[in-house]
């Protein structure tokens, strides 16, 4: 999506959405954006939102108050688009909080399948045995749901990790990929398990 698609008032509702979803890890609600921008109804937001799809920069889930989420975020020409890169997680913020941003990497997220939306800096050895390595960035999808198998960014009691995920019945293992770190263990009727996102891909440091 080129820059100059957007009118200004677009380009404003977009630079909303994204710093918004950042800030808090939701986006806003159409009520939220209308109060932002002073319309004077959820209705006028709406054609705005309505008017970011048809030009591709956001996607809209029907029927979900905040079932909004950024495509392609324009960048200048010449631009490669950025993630943001999160840091040290504060414990019970929202993941892409502000306060966990570190800084932004000029990378576009449509390299990864599915398309990235933020890169994590990985902690430790843990996943080494499937070449993710300390100080490497990782690229996450986010999505509340994964699949037994999958590397996935999960919270557990505030504390976030990167694990493979495997799942039988009500109980859930989060196992490293490096026999010196043992499985975690979760009993779902007991305890709580909160899937953050899934790996799509490693971003070595140079």
């Amino acid at each position: 999506m080129d820059h100059d698609e957007l009118t200004p008032r677009q380009r404003q509702i977009l630079d909303f959405i994204v710093e918004r979803t950042r800030a808090s890890g939701a986006p806003p609600t159409r009520v939220e954006i209308a109060a932002a921008f002073g319309f004077r109804s959820a209705n006028a937001a709406e054609e705005h939102l309505r008017a970011l799809v048809r030009k591709g920069a956001i996607e809209m889930a029907p029927g979900r108050s905040r079932g909004i989420r950024v495509v392609s975020v324009a960048t200048p020409a010449g631009g490669t688009g950025v993630l943001p890169l999160i840091g040290q997680v504060a414990a019970g913020s929202p993941i892409l909080a502000v306060e966990n941003i570190e800084s932004e990497v000029a990378i576009d997220a449509a390299l990864f399948q599915p398309r990235a939306d933020y890169l994590l800096r990985v902690r430790g050895d843990s996943m080494s045995g499937i070449g993710v390595l300390d100080g490497d960035f990782l690229a996450v999808h986010r999505s509340a749901t994964a699949e037994s198998g999958q590397i996935v960014v999960a919270r557990i009691d505030d504390e976030v990790t990167v694990k493979r995920l495997q799942r039988d019945g009500e109980r859930v293992r989060l196992c490293a990929e490096n026999p010196a770190y043992a499985p975690i263990e979760i009993d779902l009727s007991r305890g709580e398990l909160a899937i953050e996102g899934l790996a799509v891909g490693v971003v070595r440091r140079w």
